[in-house]
């Protein structure tokens, strides 16, 4: 998952940043930090917020190019 992906994904489901550390359970700063491209999460936390994300509905492609989608 890009930042991009990460920021469009939360656009999808009118996620805020806040609210997706929550699902996630990783601090709002590692989601804000990740999508401005500072800094780039652990291993784990980058997993804990693509499976929120995805529990959430998002499904992630890369079908011509990373992008997201709301899953059927």
């Amino acid at each position: 998952m890009t930042p991009a992906q990460c920021r469009a994904a939360r656009a999808l489901i009118e996620l805020s940043q806040a609210g997706l550390a929550g699902a996630a359970v990783v601090p709002a700063t590692v989601i804000a930090d990740y999508e401005s491209g500072v800094g780039t999460p652990r291993p784990a936390d980058l997993d804990a917020i693509q499976h929120a994300l995805e529990r959430a509905g998002v499904e992630f492609t890369n079908v011509g190019g990373a992008g997201v989608r709301l899953r059927k």
